[in-house]
């Protein structure tokens, strides 16, 4: 309670209206004696009401927050979450859940429990009381019949897990952080991987359990469980490999609250697509790159909604030939962020580079083809010469998709040329009287457009 007062605080500070909270609480209220009591305490307390999740909502939840994070929203996911309390498995596609199912086993109460005394013992003895309860709860047939094309990990336990195979910790080269320093975290974990790191955990003797102390901190007293259990899962479910979430429940929350609060739905794979993006521009760009290129995505938006705002109030008569909505606000941002790319391989020509990387490259997920090549070939023409409408490359375009590509072609040129010019601080330049709105127009955004280009080529 003392910890929900103190948030509680904070909230208050933020003047965050009471309609824009939302208080959860998972197995350890649920299961809780005193559950009734505490929920009263805590109203009485912060004013806040506790919403207790059913294990089929956490399931539900889980497997949302892992949406946010991986790019699996069109697969049939095998989503499962391993708690301290309890373990949530959902099966799911395109964000509908199918089948859910809550199991009382969780890496805090299994360490808790008495197995027995010796190592050896309690691992066994543990192993055989995870398979009884999976097995007796009819998981193991209901995920047969379902079937499932990826797996999918979004809990804290399985994160340090997989956070133990990226640093070599069943291999015994979690103290040589040299040798691991550049390597790239995968967010996934091989039926292999795993089974070197639970069976390293497993194994007894102090100076082990300094190490495990000193590698797993605070989850150290129960990551053995929770390696157990998660191993068990991996055998009795028919796992191979497992992708990570960093993303879970609390997540999955919010994407659910969005959802209710938006009349025309929520969109649950547009964080995962942006992910994708981020991934992208981390894995080439310098830090100043980065840097250079949100600079450039951030005045993008500022044009962007200042076209809306004319189109809001009417600005002299003057309208956009095409529609804009925010999807192509999302598409011009891509764009800004990933129009430098190219430049891995040289200063000449590498807009045309960056276009190459983005369309063969497989690396935009959650995108459809006909969006990636849109991304695409917006950083292929944020300089040099004007899209040419005859070529082969926008045969798929129809008329409405040229006149739209134009516009934010232009967008994104006169951004960079902006940005090229020091105009980062484009707040105050920016209003919706600003006469620079008036260049919607076709002809005059064309004019714009062989302006930004000539300042390109200088």
């Amino acid at each position: 309670v003392k910890a929900l007062v103190e948030f509680n605080e904070i909230l208050e500070t933020y003047r965050i209206p009471s309609l824009h909270t939302r208080c959860v609480a998972t197995s350890a209220v649920r299961e809780a004696r005193n559950k009734a009591q505490f929920i009263d305490s805590v109203a009485e307390a912060t004013g806040l009401e506790v919403e207790v999740l059913s294990g089929e909502q956490e399931a539900r939840y889980s497997y949302l927050g892992a949406l946010q994070f991986l790019p699996v929203f069109d697969k049939c996911v095998l989503n499962v979450d391993i708690g301290g309390g309890s373990s949530e498995l959902a099966i799911g596609s395109r964000g509908k859940v199918d089948y859910c199912l809550s199991l009382k086993l969780g890496h805090v109460t299994m360490a808790q429990q008495d197995f027995g005394d010796e190592e050896a013992e309690r691992v066994f003895n543990m192993r055989e009381y995870v398979r009884k309860v999976v097995k007796e709860s009819g998981l193991v047939e209901k995920v047969k019949n379902f079937g499932f094309e990826v797996a999918v990990g979004s809990s804290g336990t399985i994160r340090a897990i997989e956070r133990a195979v990226h640093k070599g910790y069943g291999l015994g080269f979690d103290g040589n952080e040299a040798v691991l320093r550049e390597c790239k975290r995968d967010w996934r974990i091989t039926r292999k991987e795993l089974k070197s790191v639970v069976k390293r955990l497993c194994n007894g003797g102090e100076g082990e359990k300094v190490s495990r102390e000193k590698f797993f901190k605070k989850r150290s007293e129960s990551i053995v469980a929770g390696g157990i259990l998660i191993e068990e899962m991996f055998d009795l479910l028919g796992i191979e490999y497992m992708l990570v979430s960093g993303y879970g429940l609390r997540e999955g929350v919010i994407a659910d609250t969005l959802a209710k609060v938006f009349d025309d739905g929520y969109d649950l794979n547009a964080s995962a697509r942006f992910r994708s993006i981020l991934q992208l521009t981390t894995g080439i760009y310098s830090k100043k790159m980065i840097t250079s290129a949100a600079e450039c995505a951030s005045i993008a938006r500022v044009i962007f909604e200042g076209l809306e705002k004319c189109k809001e109030l009417d600005n002299d008569g003057v309208k956009l030939a095409v529609p804009l909505d925010d999807k192509d606000l999302e598409y011009i941002e891509a764009a800004c962020l990933l129009h430098n790319i190219g430049l891995i391989d040289g200063k000449k020509g590498y807009h045309k580079q960056s276009y190459h990387i983005i369309m063969n490259g497989n690396h935009l997920q959650g995108y459809s083809a006909e969006e990636v090549k849109l991304i695409a070939l917006l950083t292929r023409h944020h300089r040099k010469k004007l899209p040419k409408f005859g070529h082969a490359s926008f045969n798929e375009f129809g008329d409405e998709a040229k006149q739209k590509f134009g516009v934010l072609c232009a967008i994104i040129r006169l951004s960079v040329v902006l940005h090229q010019n020091g105009y980062i601080s484009y707040k105050d330049r920016f209003s919706s009287k600003n006469c620079l709105f008036k260049y919607h127009h076709s002809l005059q955004l064309t004019m714009k457009m062989k302006v930004a280009d000539k300042k390109a080529a200088s």
